[in-house]
């Protein structure tokens, strides 16, 4: 009696699945099933992607008061959220898929000061208005 290993037997399930419910040539019939037997052999191996980790030289210079360089496409940017989120990456998987520190900045110094600024302003004119309403 042969002993069938489990990711064989796995694989001939889903491609009779697949089989029963869609039409496929008898002549594609190994090759689907090595395609299939492939993938669910590729389940038990955790996936290899190579670690980029920014060296601490490459940190300091992407930190520029007027902007920061993304290691995702090496362009300048004011604030790097909107260019993470058309990525697919929160700010917490950028640092951890560069090695970046946890209070590595998402802002440029200089834009933040600004909107900072920019912030004050209002508030101070709507503490004036305030003011002027209840007088």
């Amino acid at each position: 009696m042969r002993i069938i290993p489990p990711s064989v037997e796995i694989a001939a399930r889903i491609t009779s699945a697949y089989v029963t419910r869609n039409s496929v040539p008898a002549d594609i019939l190994p090759d689907l099933l090595t395609t299939v037997h492939g993938a669910v052999v590729g389940l038990d191996r955790p996936s290899q992607a190579p670690t980029r980790r920014a060296t601490d030289a490459q940190i300091r210079a992407s930190i520029r008061p007027d902007a920061i360089v993304s290691f995702e496409d090496g362009k300048p940017y004011k604030t790097l959220r909107r260019h993470l989120t058309l990525r697919g990456l929160t700010p917490e998987a950028y640092r951890a898929k560069w090695g970046l520190p946890v209070d590595y900045p998402l802002v440029s110094a200089i834009y933040s000061a600004r909107r900072s600024d920019i912030s004050r302003q209002i508030g101070a004119d709507q503490r004036l208005r305030m003011r002027t309403a209840a007088e």
